[in-house]
């Protein structure tokens, strides 16, 4: 039953279809509000990291650091399980996005403070001399110069935090991963093993392709922009 080629398993991933669509509508919601989190995260300290306060400065570091040398795994079981047995549980979906978000949150920050950084030191003085407060000055000046540089490696973040919702597997989530797996070895269902795992991979490729190709062509865009801006210029 368990071939690629199997009619019997293919009738049986069909007739159980709502178990993959459940667990991909709960991969959904978890990687959506991730994203929300790590962006927001990643934005406030990433422009800690980028900003003149030494104290700041120091406490984006101890974030970043601290986050991208453990394993995301590590800091999932940690807080699910910490939060369990304390009698705090907020559920698995919660703790996922939250984990998620905070791990992919610490290498957005790293993607803000490089855009940022990467803009000359005269656009900055140029703000000031305007009168914009700090706010002013990222919102309507420095962020929109970064968007073509930080693009591609926060979208690489936003895949890679969808591909990570499998990791709610560990703590008996109800994301594809975990549902799929259920599925393989359950009672009435186990052996369509092939079909099943096929499924879950199309599914991961319909949420992370069309995100990736819409970002390639933002960027090429934007870069297409700022050449006939610049051709005008001169």
């Amino acid at each position: 039953m368990s071939g690629l080629f199997s009619a019997g398993s293919w009738e049986t991933v069909w007739k159980y279809r709502s178990a993959f669509a459940l667990g991909f509508g709960n991969t959904l919601l978890t990687a959506a509000f991730g994203i929300l989190l790590a962006l927001v995260l990643g934005a406030v300290f990433g422009l800690m990291a980028a900003g003149e306060k030494k104290a700041l400065r120091a406490i984006s570091r101890v974030y970043v650091e601290f986050i991208q040398n453990t394993p995301v795994l590590l800091q999932l079981c940690f807080l699910y399980y910490a939060l369990a047995f304390s009698g705090n549980s907020i559920g698995i979906i919660p703790t996922g996005i939250i984990a998620l978000g905070i791990y992919h949150g610490a290498y957005m920050s790293e993607v803000f403070r490089a855009g940022i950084e990467s803009v000359p030191k005269g656009q900055f003085e140029a703000a000031r001399s305007q009168g914009f407060t700090y706010f002013e000055e990222m919102w309507y000046i420095i962020l929109p110069q970064t968007i073509k540089i930080i693009l591609p490696p926060m979208v690489n973040q936003i895949v890679n935090l969808m591909k990570n919702t499998s990791c709610l597997y560990l703590i008996g989530g109800s994301d594809l991963i975990s549902l799929t797996y259920s599925f393989v070895t359950g009672a009435t269902t186990g052996g369509a093993y092939a079909p099943a795992y096929l499924v879950c991979g199309l599914l991961f490729f319909l949420m992370c392709y069309p995100l990736s190709k819409l970002a390639g062509s933002w960027e090429k865009q934007l870069k297409r922009r700022e050449a006939i801006t610049a051709g005008r210029r001169k």
